[in-house]
């Protein structure tokens, strides 16, 4: 199956008034959990960057590692976890970022990526494009190049391509995008 042949968007199922009244979550487990939809998605994203250098995909916790790690394994490099404060055990990058109801921040090990390291962030959803940026920001911390940004889900509506681009002009890639 390629990018263009399957249908990612039937495997995203709306869930109404989660987590609270009025916000319609985006549940991408049933891609998850299906075989085919599972590898499609992962080649459509390794497909895309396929042939520019990656070194490393970083991801953020947890949907990320779920997305990420294949699509690192498929690329043939590394997969660097982005975590929430206080769960990796040695010396880390911190990047705080905003969300819709406060802040949040996301870290990675020093040594997981540095000078040399061409990353790719992916993640399962970009909403208003604060995780993907945080992320990219921690692996310039490292002295890592970002080389793109690659999303299961996008939501549009909230225009994260545009954040994402006040800081960087690389390729934004997602499967589905609601508008």
């Amino acid at each position: 199956m390629s990018e263009q042949t399957f249908d990612f968007e039937s495997r995203i199922v709306d869930i109404p008034d989660y987590p609270e009244p009025g916000v319609v979550f985006k549940d991408v487990t049933p891609l998850f959990d299906d075989p085919e939809g599972l590898r499609s998605a992962v080649d459509a994203i390794a497909g895309r960057f396929e042939g520019r250098g990656v070194t490393k995909v970083l991801g953020a916790e947890a949907r990320g590692f779920l997305i990420g790690a294949p699509v690192a394994y498929r690329l043939g490099c590394g997969f660097v976890p982005a975590r929430k404060p206080g769960k990796l055990p040695r010396a880390v990058y911190r990047q705080s970022y905003e969300l819709e109801y406060g802040t949040d921040e996301l870290q990675v090990h020093r040594d997981s990526m540095g000078p040399g390291d061409r990353v790719l962030v992916v993640d399962d959803l970009v909403a208003t494009g604060g995780t993907a940026v945080a992320q990219a920001r921690l692996a310039e911390q490292t002295g890592a190049e970002v080389v793109g940004f690659a999303f299961i889900l996008e939501l549009g509506f909230l225009s994260p391509r545009e954040v994402i681009a006040r800081d960087y002009d690389q390729e934004v890639f997602s499967l589905v995008t609601v508008r």
